[in-house]
């Protein structure tokens, strides 16, 4: 980003500890770092904000080509009723046939699947 060799980073750090002193030159380093932090934050921000921007218009520009077109389709295609089943129509479903009690299989009773009854003794 600021294209600081290493060179220049040691130039800067020895001009730090003669102009600021090694006493002080923690809690200025902390302070810049808190400046720093700031700005990358508020940079951030920044950057976000007009990228929703961006997105907002690029979704505006694309809503209103969807709804130009849907229009176009519309205007090409003949007005028709829309299909709607009416109460007159028959049943969409045939009624099950009912079936005969004498077909029904009659359930299994205790004694003939083998169970001991209650009664005998």
């Amino acid at each position: 980003m600021f294209d600081i060799g290493a060179s220049e980073l040691l130039l800067t750090v020895i001009v730090a500890i003669v102009v600021i002193g090694p006493k002080d030159l923690p809690l200025a380093l902390r302070t810049a770092g808190r400046w720093i932090g700031k700005i990358r934050r508020v940079s951030n921000h920044f950057r976000t904000g007009i990228e929703t921007m961006i997105r907002e218009a690029e979704l505006e520009e694309m809503e209103q080509k969807w709804r130009e077109q849907n229009a176009k389709i519309m205007a090409e295609t003949p007005a028709a009723e829309p299909e709607t089943a009416s109460p007159t129509e028959g049943p969409l479903a045939i009624p099950a046939p009912e079936s005969s009690p004498e077909a029904a299989p009659e359930p299994a009773s205790a004694e003939a699947a083998g169970a001991p009854s209650k009664l005998s003794s």
